[in-house]
C-alpha cells in the first residue's frame, strides 16, 4: 500500500483535520479544521511531517522523487479551486509555502510568498489585474524572500543591515520617500534586477525562472530550516524533540497588497501579554503579512479601543490618530464585523485563546492561520481561569492548559514602586511583553550570549529583531526595539520566553556599527544600563531597584485548584528562616531538606567548626561544638518557627570536612593565632583532611559515626530548638535526616546516638518532643537493601543529586565537560542533574518505595534532590506513590501545579 504524504484542503472540504497535528503540523491541520468548519482559507495542500524525516534519513533528490506524483495532483487541486494556472502567463497562479512544526514554533522556520513569478508571470499578473504596482511589488518581495531563504543572500558581517534591504534604501534616498508603499512601478523594477544582480554576485547562483523548480526549492528550504540554527536552539529551549519535524504547507496566494481595499494583519482573541478577555492585534493597507511581523511599517490597531490605547502611548492626538492611524473597525468596518466573529467561533470551536493571520483581498476576508496563541504567564493563567469561569473549559482542562515552568514568570520581581517613581523615563514604546528588567545594553545576539554568560544582565537593544536574534534574546533580561508592533517577532517570541519586552520606541536611534543608542538627545553606549517596564512600555535611564512578586488573584485560585486535586505535596528545600517563609508564601507544607552545612559559614561559627576539625582529641572537639550549639540552637529556633505546624526534615553535616578549612596561607596564620598553635601543624591538619575522592569519601554518616559527638551536638540543637518552641505555645515538628547511608548498621550507629542524646535533653527539660529518625536515600546500595533499612528508619527522603551520580557514574561537577557532546550526539536526551532518569535512576527509587513499604507500610517517601521542582520528575514521583516533593522556594509553585498535573492525568 503507497504510503500518504500530501493531503489537500480548500473549498469547504479536507483530508486532514485538527487532531491530525502530528502528522500536519499545527498549521497544516488547522488549515484544514478552519476549512470543514466553514472560516474562509485559500485552497493548498500540506506534506506530512513525516517526509521531514525521510528528507534527513534519504536526502533531497529521492524524497523529491516520492513526492512528485502527488505533489503535481495537489498543485492541479488548487489550480482547478482557484481557477488559474501555476506559471500560465496569461491567467497566473502564485503560492505561498509555509511551515508547522506539531508545536508552535514562530518565526523560527522558513516562508516563501508569491512563488511562481518570473519576467514572463509578472507582465501577465500585471495585466490580469490591470494593477502593475502590485504585480512588481509582489515580484520584488518574492525574488527578497526566495533570495534569503533558498539561496542564501544573508548580511556578510553582524553590523551590516540585510543586503536586500540596503538597496531599498539606496532607492528610498535617491527620491528622498521613506516608506515601501511609496516606491513607484519602475523603481519596483528596478529593484528587481539589482536584487537578482546582487544574488549572483555574492551566493553565485541564478535566480530561477521555472515556477516548478522555485516551489521544489521552497518546500526543500522548508525542510532545510527545521534544522536550522535558531529553530534547533528554539526546540532545546521549549524540550521540542527534533524527530517530530515540520510539514511544508503550500496555499494559493491572497494579496493584502492590492491597493486601498486590501489589508493584511494579525489578531488575537484575548491579550496574549495580560490575558484580558480583549479581542485586538495590527494591520496594514496595501500590504503583505511579513510587513506586520517584521516592524519595517508602523501597524495600525485592529479595534478602535486598542487604537486610542496605543495612540495615547505613542503620545499621539486623537485628531492624527483618526485620520492617520485609524482601526480596521473604523476604517474597514464591514470587514473587521466579518473578523470579529471569526475570531469569536475560533476561539469557542478550540476553547482556547488564538493566534490568527489574515488578508483582505480587495475586499474578501482570507484566513491564512489559527493556533493556540503563545501567551505569557501571567496571561496563560487568567485565561485558563477565566475560560473556567465563562464554562468553556472544566477544573482539570484549566489545570492541564498551565504549563508549570511558566509559572516561574510570575514570580519575577517586579519594580519597587518608590523607586519607579523616582527613575527618569526616557521613552516609551508599546508594553509588548510584561516584567521589569534592567541590565547593560548590548546590541547583538553573540554579544548578549557571551556577557550573560560572563555574569552580566543584558538588555538587549535593537532596531528590529528577527529570527537569528533568537540565543541572544534567550540570554537577556530584556528586549527594546526601535521598530514592530505587538505582534511582530520581538514581540512573539519574548512573550513566548516570557521575556520583558518594549517594541516600538520609535524615539530611539540604533547605531550599530558607533554601538551606541540615541533616545530623545540622551546618547547611551554599549554597556550602560537601563530598565524595562514591559507592562507600561516604559524606558528608564539606569537600574530601578525590584520587589519579590506576591501570589494573589487569579494565580491564588489556581494554586487553591492544585490543592483541590494534588495527592502528592509540596515542601521545601530551605535553610534559613526568609527562605522558609518565601516557600510557605507560596503553598509549601515543610520543609524537606534542610541542610545544616550552610549554616557554618559566618563569622564566629566558621572559627568554631574549624577549631573543632583541626582539633586533634575528642575534648577538644566537644569544646568547639559546646561553642556551635548555640548558634546552630538558633538557626533551627528561627527556621522551625517560619514553618510552625509543619514538619522540617534537618539534615545531620553531609559535605567532606576539607570544605570548612582554610586552603590559604592567611587563612592559615588566622587559625593558627586564634587555636594557639604553629601554622604548620594547621598545615599538617589541612593536609590530613585532602581526599582523591572526596565526595566517596570522609562525609556523611561516615562523619557522624567517625566522630559521634558532631551528631549529638546538632541533635541538641535541633530538639533544644524545638523545645523552646513547644515552651512558648508553638507546634514544631522536627525530623533528623542521617545521609549518605549504604548499610543499615551506619544508620543504625547513628540513630542510637540521635535517640540516647535525645532521652538525656528531653530528661532534663522535663519535656518531649515527638520526632522521626529518617535517612537519604543517595547510594544504589540503599535503595537495593531498602527492606532493611526500612526497619529502622522511619522515613526515606532521596537525594537524587547524588543517586544520579553514583547510578550513572557522572561527576556532578565534571559533566559540563562532555555534556554538551552527549547532548549533540543523541547518547542523552537531556542532563540527568536537571531531569531526572527515570529509568534508571527512576527503578532504584521505585525500587526502594516498594521494598521500603514492604517491610514499615505507613513509611513516608520524599524527593529532596533538584529533581523536585522539574514539572516531568514530579510526575514520576506522583506515579511511583511518593507522599512529598521538596524543592526551592520559587520553585514551589510550578511542582504544586506539577502534582496536580499528574494526579489529573492519572
Amino acid at each position: 500500500m503507497s504510503v500518504k504524504r500530501v493531503y489537500t484542503f480548500g473549498n469547504g472540504k479536507a483530508e486532514g483535520k485538527a487532531d491530525m497535528r502530528n502528522l500536519l503540523g499545527g498549521k497544516g491541520a488547522n488549515l484544514a479544521e478552519m476549512n470543514l468548519i466553514g472560516v474562509p482559507v485559500p485552497p493548498g495542500f500540506t506534506i506530512t511531517t513525516d517526509v521531514c524525516n525521510e528528507y534527513f534519513e534519504k536526502g533531497k533528490e529521492d524524497v523529491v522523487a516520492l513526492l512528485k506524483e502527488e505533489v503535481e495532483k495537489a498543485v492541479q487541486h488548487i489550480e482547478t479551486l482557484m481557477n488559474s494556472k501555476f506559471g500560465d502567463v496569461e491567467n497566473p497562479l502564485l503560492v505561498s509555502v509555509r511551515s508547522g512544526a506539531r508545536a508552535s514554533m514562530p518565526d523560527m522556520m522558513d516562508t516563501i510568498l508569491n512563488l511562481g513569478l518570473n519576467d514572463e508571470v509578472v507582465e501577465g499578473l500585471a495585466r490580469k489585474t490591470g494593477n502593475e504596482r502590485f504585480a512588481y511589488d509582489s515580484y520584488r518581495r518574492f525574488v527578497q524572500m526566495y533570495g534569503d531563504v533558498v539561496l542564501g543572500m544573508k548580511p556578510v558581517n553582524k553590523e551590516d543591515i540585510d543586503p536586500f534591504e540596503a538597496i531599498i534604501m539606496d532607492v528610498k534616498k535617491q527620491r528622498g520617500i521613506t516608506l515601501d508603499n511609496e516606491m513607484t512601478v519602475e523603481e519596483l523594477k528596478q529593484l528587481v534586477k539589482a536584487f537578482k544582480t546582487a544574488i549572483k554576485q555574492q551566493t553565485g547562483k541564478d535566480f530561477p525562472d521555472n515556477p516548478m523548480d522555485q516551489l521544489w526549492g521552497a518546500i526543500c528550504a522548508v525542510f532545510d530550516s527545521w534544522m536550522n540554527e535558531r529553530a534547533i536552539l528554539y526546540r532545546k529551549m521549549e524540550g521540542i524533540p527534533a524527530e517530530w519535524g515540520t510539514a511544508v504547507s503550500v496555499m494559493a496566494m491572497v494579496f493584502g497588497n492590492m491597493g486601498d481595499t486590501s489589508a493584511t494583519g494579525v489578531c488575537f482573541s484575548r491579550d496574549a501579554a495580560t490575558g484580558e478577555n480583549l479581542f485586538n492585534g495590527e494591520y496594514l493597507v496595501n500590504a503583505q503579512g511579513e510587513d506586520v511581523v517584521a516592524g519595517i511599517r508602523t501597524p495600525q490597531q485592529i479595534t478602535k479601543e486598542g487604537s486610542i490605547r496605543w495612540a495615547k502611548l505613542q503620545g499621539i492626538d486623537e485628531e492624527t490618530r483618526a485620520t492617520k492611524y485609524p482601526s480596521m473597525e473604523e476604517n474597514m468596518p464591514e470587514i473587521f464585523a466579518q473578523l470579529n466573529d471569526i475570531q469569536n467561533k475560533l476561539e469557542k470551536h478550540y476553547h482556547d485563546m488564538q493566534d490568527m493571520e489574515f488578508t483582505v483581498q480587495e475586499g474578501h476576508l482570507w484566513f491564512l492561520q489559527t493556533r493556540n496563541g503563545k501567551r505569557t504567564g501571567t496571561a496563560m493563567v487568567k485565561i485558563a481561569m477565566d475560560l473556567l469561569h465563562e464554562g468553556e473549559i472544566d477544573e482539570k482542562t484549566a489545570l492541564k492548559r498551565c504549563e508549570p515552568n511558566k509559572l516561574d514568570e510570575l514570580l519575577h520581581p517586579v519594580f519597587d514602586k518608590s523607586a519607579q517613581m523616582q527613575a527618569k523615563v526616557l521613552t516609551r514604546g508599546l508594553p509588548a511583553s510584561p516584567g521589569a528588567a534592567s541590565g547593560q545594553i548590548v546590541f547583538f545576539a553573540d554579544d548578549a550570549e557571551k556577557w550573560h554568560e560572563s555574569g552580566h544582565r543584558v538588555i538587549m537593544v535593537r532596531i528590529e529583531t528577527s529570527p537569528e536574534d533568537l540565543a541572544g534574546m534567550n540570554a537577556a533580561e530584556g528586549i527594546l526595539t526601535a521598530r514592530g508592533g505587538m505582534t511582530s517577532h520581538a514581540a512573539v517570541v519574548a512573550r513566548g520566553m516570557g521575556k520583558c519586552c518594549v517594541s516600538g520606541a520609535g524615539a530611539i536611534n540604533v547605531d550599530y556599527k558607533a554601538r551606541t543608542v540615541e533616545i530623545d538627545g540622551v546618547l547611551l553606549r554599549e554597556g550602560d544600563f537601563i530598565s524595562l517596564n514591559g507592562s507600561t512600555g516604559e524606558v528608564y535611564n539606569g537600574e530601578v531597584k525590584t520587589k519579590p512578586a506576591e501570589v494573589t488573584g487569579d494565580f491564588a485560585e489556581l494554586m487553591n485548584l492544585c490543592d483541590k486535586y494534588t495527592k502528592l505535596v509540596v515542601r521545601t528545600n530551605a535553610d534559613t528562616p526568609h527562605d522558609a517563609e518565601v516557600a510557605r508564601n507560596f503553598g509549601a507544607v515543610g520543609i524537606g531538606l534542610c541542610r545544616t552545612e550552610h549554616m557554618f559559614f559566618e563569622n564566629e561559627k566558621i572559627k568554631a567548626m574549624r577549631e573543632m576539625i583541626l582539633s586533634g582529641t575528642k575534648e577538644g572537639r566537644e569544646k568547639a561544638l559546646a561553642k556551635l550549639l548555640p548558634y546552630q540552637k538558633q538557626d533551627f529556633y528561627g527556621i522551625l518557627k517560619a514553618m510552625d505546624g509543619h514538619p522540617v526534615n534537618v539534615r545531620l553535616l553531609d559535605p567532606p570536612l576539607h570544605e570548612f578549612v582554610p586552603h590559604d596561607l592567611a587563612g592559615q596564620k588566622t587559625m593558627a593565632e586564634e587555636m594557639g598553635i604553629s601554622v604548620e601543624e594547621i598545615q599538617k591538619r589541612v593536609n590530613s583532611l585532602s581526599e582523591a575522592n572526596p565526595m566517596l569519601g570522609h562525609r556523611g554518616c561516615r562523619l557522624g559515626n567517625t566522630y559521634p559527638e558532631i551528631t549529638a551536638m546538632q541533635t541538641k540543637a535541633i530538639l533544644g530548638a524545638a523545645i523552646q518552641l513547644k515552651k512558648e505555645g508553638f507546634d514544631p515538628q522536627p525530623e533528623i535526616m542521617v545521609p549518605l547511608i549504604g548499610i543499615v548498621n551506619e544508620f543504625d550507629l547513628q540513630e542510637q546516638v540521635i535517640r540516647s542524646t535525645a532521652k538525656e535533653l528531653f530528661e532534663q527539660e522535663g519535656i518531649e518532643i515527638p520526632f522521626k529518625v529518617g535517612t537519604m536515600i543517595e547510594i544504589p546500595r540503599a535503595a537495593l537493601t531498602a527492606d532493611y533499612i526500612a526497619k529502622k528508619a522511619e522515613y526515606f527522603s532521596f537525594g537524587t543529586n547524588d543517586l544520579t551520580q553514583m547510578t550513572f557514574g557522572y561527576s556532578r561537577d565534571d559533566i559540563a565537560s562532555f555534556l554538551p557532546v552527549y547532548l549533540e550526539k543523541k547518547i542523552l536526551n537531556v542532563d540527568p542533574f536537571q531531569v531526572l532518569d527515570q529509568t534508571g535512576v527512576g527503578q532504584l527509587v521505585e525500587m526502594a518505595v516498594k521494598k521500603g513499604r514492604g517491610t514499615r507500610p505507613d513509611l513516608k517517601c520524599g524527593i529532596c534532590g533538584e529533581h523536585g521542582g522539574e514539572p516531568s520528575s514530579v510526575k514520576f514521583c506522583h506515579k511511583v506513590g511518593l507522599n512529598y516533593v521538596s524543592c526551592s522556594p520559587f520553585r514551589v509553585p510550578i511542582a504544586r501545579l506539577a502534582a496536580a498535573q499528574a494526579a489529573v492525568e492519572e
